[in-house]
């Protein structure tokens, strides 16, 4: 099933692109994404704070993901200019894998996870869990937004902000807007590391 955000109509709500707010680390890990071009040139790095007190299996999902290794090599596959970035199939989303043009309809070989909705809104720069139609099928997919999205507020659940990294974020390669963002040689996860 399609890990999608939300029907393609909704995107003309989207906000103009801002930066992202002012925020201090929290209390969570750090996730650490170096961030390549398709043919492997490296962009820089984006940290995310992940928010353990807001979700926690959520943010431990994250986190055993990238311990393992599993979102290396993952790529940005749906990346749409003023909205956001998705990633995280670690299923069929692996840079110059047999099955990446279906990166988005897979997830981990994990359960889906129960829904973690919480007061956090989505600015820009917040991480959120892609899920399908059902609240409680977010399993390794997760989006950074690139603008202010507040209409996703309690429909999916906030993991963290950007805390560094905003230009990197933003050089991402841009999808297909006729397409819902799908992107042709997307930019990828390079390396995934957590800081705790």
């Amino acid at each position: 099933m399609r890990k999608a955000l939300i029907p393609a109509f909704v995107l003309a709500a989207t906000a103009a692109h801002a930066q992202a707010p002012a925020h201090q680390d929290g209390p969570g890990p750090n996730m650490v994404i170096e961030v390549a071009g398709a043919d492997g040139t490296s962009k820089g790095t984006i940290t995310l704070d992940l928010l353990a007190d807001k979700a926690p299996n959520h943010v431990a999902r994250l986190v055993e993901l990238a311990k393992a290794g599993a979102y290396d090599g993952v790529v940005f596959h749906r990346v749409i200019d003023g909205f956001m970035a998705q990633t995280g199939d670690v299923e069929h989303g692996k840079q110059g894998g047999a099955s990446v043009a279906m990166a988005g309809t897979g997830g981990s070989d994990l359960p889906d996870l129960e829904a973690e909705f919480n007061d956090v809104s989505f600015g820009a720069g917040t991480v959120g869990m892609a899920r399908a139609q059902d609240p409680n099928s977010a399993n390794s997919q997760f989006f950074i937004d690139l603008a202010p999205a507040t209409f996703l507020d309690g429909q999916y659940t906030v993991v963290g902000q950007l805390v560094d990294g905003w230009d990197v974020l933003n050089q991402i390669k841009k999808g297909d807007a006729n397409a819902n963002g799908a992107v042709e040689a997307p930019d990828y996860m390079a390396k995934v590391t957590i800081v705790e």
